[in-house]
């Protein structure tokens, strides 16, 4: 029968070493293309059990079980689909509230915000630093009145919101619970994320204010008062998506940003708060790149690695503690500006190893970032591509459906033990800040961006449009264009509120800010709040924080 193969007809290798040597060294491989992943791991052309060694118990288990390889929840996208953001932020904070709530009409089920580079380090939008910048690669926020009005009209009790701040986090979070207040949310009602994440700025991002010593002091105020408050607020996102921007491999990613989160765990013990009350509120943010197997691997090895170290390293007893929670962020490195309409490809395929990965929560970038900040139009079809995954692809209806496969959890087990490799390294150089002071990271990072960067240059490692499948003539694509008139008008709003308050009341919380932090034994977070509801500025704080604790210098990597 057609679509039978009779037995006498098929030759039997006994093994995947016999099946290579009998037939597939007998065809020659193509010469001019990597056959290994960006991580530089050998990629076997084919895997079977002879070449793999997984234990289904130890290594996989069941979705919602321990070591939650498969996935933290039991139902997963069965129960609930990941939520749905879309980074947004530009100009004032009135036009980014207008692009908040056009993605909420389309089917975003979250918010996730982005700021300008002077909210990012700290300063004011009237400061001599942030001319030219307002506005322009997020939403300028400079006061409590420019919380207020970013989040006019959306109910803070309904809606999760993302925050991408690092330095000025804490500030960041006091005001949004000041508009819950005004509002009438309850903390413990207050969902959302801000990133925090201080250690991956000194590794990769480079947007810091203040040396580690007080910066890890100030995210672990930021966590104690999240625990004792008690809002549904994850104080921290574990962010290795800005250490894979920066050029790293997947390896390292997965590596760096654990043992970051190592790091803050050990801090938050070494103040007094037990593992299970704050480990449930840890939340990571990784990135989804184009090595389609690579990065499902990658979520799988890190839900297992988290697992293991939280309970055996650190003693957690509830189980939400092991639950490694992630948001996933198509990668922005892989857009390219040459033939901008491919990126919709690449992040479709990003996006949907995310979701095979596991994800909690996805953004998907749009089309022309590699150009400017993206259009109305092009954000939405970014969304599109998530909402096509999850309702039209199938892959939502089974729980981890590329579990099991051979080159899957091989790939899962040799990154999970690459990781453990660069743990002991940083352990050996005394920890994640003396790594950091030593550029450990800042090394590893620029020595794996320059061998991938020499593949791309090469041509064996192809980017479609850059360095194969040229085009002679592109036609232009429509950009958002940020009106600088909108800078005038923030630092107009900011005078405003200067002008409005009591100056009196701004100086003693201020000075009370200056006294605290001086000392080692006053958690932050409720000062800053008071401040916060008094309209002092982000920058006020800033300065007053610099002033006691200065200000970090990075020694350059060459």
């Amino acid at each position: 029968m057609r679509g039978m193969a009779r037995t006498e007809d098929r030759e039997t290798s006994g093994s995947i070493e016999a099946w290579r040597e009998q037939r597939y060294d007998r065809a020659p491989e193509r010469t001019d293309e990597l056959f290994t992943t960006i991580s530089g791991l050998d990629t076997e052309p084919l895997y079977a059990p002879d070449n793999t060694d997984v234990d289904y118990e130890r290594d996989l288990g069941y979705p919602g079980e321990y070591p939650f390889t498969r996935g933290v929840y039991p139902s997963m996208y069965r129960g609930r689909l990941w939520t749905m953001r879309q980074f947004a932020g530009f100009g004032t904070a009135e036009e980014t509230n207008a692009r908040f709530r056009y993605l909420l009409d389309h089917g975003q089920t979250g918010l996730s915000t982005a700021f300008d580079m002077p909210t990012l380090m700290g300063y004011d939008s009237d400061h001599p630093r942030s001319l030219g910048e307002v506005g322009r690669e997020g939403v300028a926020v400079d006061s409590l009145a420019d919380a207020e009005t970013l989040f006019a009209g959306i109910p803070l009790g309904d809606v999760s919101t993302s925050m991408t701040i690092n330095s000025p986090a804490a500030i960041l979070l006091a005001y949004y619970v000041c508009v819950g207040e005004q509002q009438g949310v309850p903390r413990d009602q207050l969902r959302g994320t801000a990133q925090t994440d201080i250690l991956k700025e000194y590794i990769a991002q480079k947007e810091w204010i203040y040396p580690p010593e007080p910066s890890m002091r100030l995210v672990t105020d930021m966590v104690e008062f999240c625990s004792r408050q008690r809002p549904p607020f994850h104080p921290i996102s574990i962010s290795g998506y800005h250490i894979r921007e920066a050029g790293s491999n997947a390896a390292q990613e997965l590596a760096f940003t654990l043992a970051d989160g190592f790091a803050y765990v050990e801090a938050a013990i070494e103040r007094g708060l037990d593992v299970d009350d704050f480990a449930p509120r840890l939340s990571f943010f990784f990135n989804a790149h184009l090595d389609f197997f690579e990065e499902i691997a990658k979520y799988r090895a890190a839900r297992r690695i988290w697992a293991r170290e939280l309970r055996e390293r650190f003693g957690a007893r509830s189980e939400r503690s092991l639950l490694m929670r992630f948001h996933t962020q198509t990668a922005g490195v892989s857009l390219t500006a040459q033939q901008p309409e491919v990126n919709i490809v690449r992040t479709a395929l990003e996006a949907l190893a995310a979701v095979l990965g596991g994800t909690q929560s996805l953004h998907t970038n749009s089309f022309d970032e590699a150009l400017a900040l993206p259009t109305e139009e092009a954000a939405r079809l970014a969304l599109r591509t998530q909402q096509v995954i999850a309702h039209e692809s199938g892959v939502a209806a089974a729980i981890d459906p590329l579990g099991g496969s051979y080159h899957v959890e091989e790939l899962t087990s040799l990154l999970e033990a690459q990781a453990y490799e660069y743990f002991d390294r940083i352990e050996k150089l005394g920890g994640v800040i003396p790594a950091i002071k030593d550029n450990f990271f800042q090394r590893e990072i620029a020595e794996a961006s320059f061998r991938y960067q020499a593949e791309v240059e090469s041509g064996k490692r192809v980017v479609v449009g850059v360095n194969r499948y040229l085009l002679d003539d592109e036609e232009p694509i429509p950009i958002l264009k940020i009106d600088p008139a909108l800078e005038t008008k923030q630092i107009e709003r900011l005078a405003a509120v200067k002008a409005g308050r009591d100056s009196a009341v701004v100086e003693s919380r201020l000075a009370a800010l200056k006294d605290a932090a001086a000392r080692d034994d006053v958690n932050l977070m409720p000062l800053i709040v008071d401040a916060a509801r008094d309209y002092v500025t982000l920058g006020e704080m800033c300065d007053a924080l610099r002033e006691v604790w200065g200000v970090w210098r990075e020694t350059p990597v060459f």
